[in-house]
């Protein structure tokens, strides 16, 4: 029943959002006209409408409800099963599972830092309007301003790598954040003293899962003169706990009703886009 509760909204607004229902010329042949899911970890939903000629085929024990296009035309929709284990899990909770028991099996598995270590002796710069940033993979993270591409006129560090205060982090991190978030931690610390708060600036590295090249993403101040700095880094996909989660699709097939057998049903059949019929007085 729970499946049904969320698609129904979704199939309403799949009429509503195209001139408020479907126009013909926009079903005839066979098209997708959208895709739906409320976040990017729940399943997917996209829209079929199928012509008479070439309807869907459905299998056995489908749930389905009549809808109408502007022009009053039927079609039935037929709703995707929503997969469950023995164990009542989602087919959604199912992939993050699989993720962390193929984890406990290859035993063998590099580690975040080995499969970072294509890094060592790198430097990654990003320019952002005035400054520029270089992050150099265990050794620092400075802010630059630069001249001709080159020439530096100004300068702040915001930090050296620490590996005591990375081991601390990471340790203290939990399992279910690291697996909402998906990256993985170095600190740096003993930064230029921070005018603001007369404290050594630091900066914590992200690095995330990306099929492009390395290269550094994004900085930002999470306090005065706390940073978070992300980069990307497509060896990091190697491992399971960080590749992007794909999300499941499921496709709602939509069949024409013949003129005559739409005549054969029942007055009283709920019909989503059909106003309800009064009660004579």
């Amino acid at each position: 029943m729970r499946i049904t509760q969320i698609l129904l909204p979704l199939l309403i607004i799949s009429l509503s959002s195209i001139s408020s229902h479907v126009w013909a010329d926009q079903i005839f042949p066979a098209h997708l006209v959208g895709t739906f899911s409320r976040n990017n970890r729940e399943p997917k939903y996209t829209i079929e409408y199928l012509p008479e000629d070439a309807p869907f085929h459905p299998g056995d024990n489908l749930e389905s409800m009549v809808m109408l296009d502007k022009q009053g035309r039927r079609f039935l929709c037929f709703l995707p099963k929503e997969e469950e284990s023995s164990t009542g899990w989602t087919s959604t909770q199912q992939n993050i599972s699989t993720v962390l028991m193929e984890t406990d099996k290859q035993l063998k598995l590099k580690t975040p830092d080995e499969l970072l270590l294509p890094l060592k002796d790198n430097c990654l710069l990003r320019q952002e309007g005035w400054w520029s940033y270089e992050f150099c993979h265990l050794g620092s993270v400075r802010q630059l301003h630069l001249e001709d591409g080159t020439k530096i006129v100004q300068e702040f560090s915001l930090g050296k790598y620490d590996a005591e205060a990375t081991a601390a982090f990471n340790q203290n991190v939990s399992h279910a954040s690291t697996m909402k978030e998906r990256y993985h931690s170095h600190i740096f610390t003993n930064g230029t003293t921070c005018d603001l708060t007369g404290t050594p600036r630091e900066v914590e590295v992200r690095f995330v899962c990306a099929e492009t090249r390395a290269m550094v993403t994004s900085i930002t101040e999470l306090s005065t003169c706390k940073y978070a700095l992300t980069v990307q880094c497509p060896t990091l996909c190697k491992h399971p706990l960080f590749q992007l989660e794909k999300p499941v699709s499921h496709t709602i097939h939509c069949n024409l009703i013949p003129q005559e057998e739409d005549t054969t049903r029942t007055e009283d059949e709920p019909v989503v886009g059909e106003s309800p019929k009064l009660a004579d007085s």
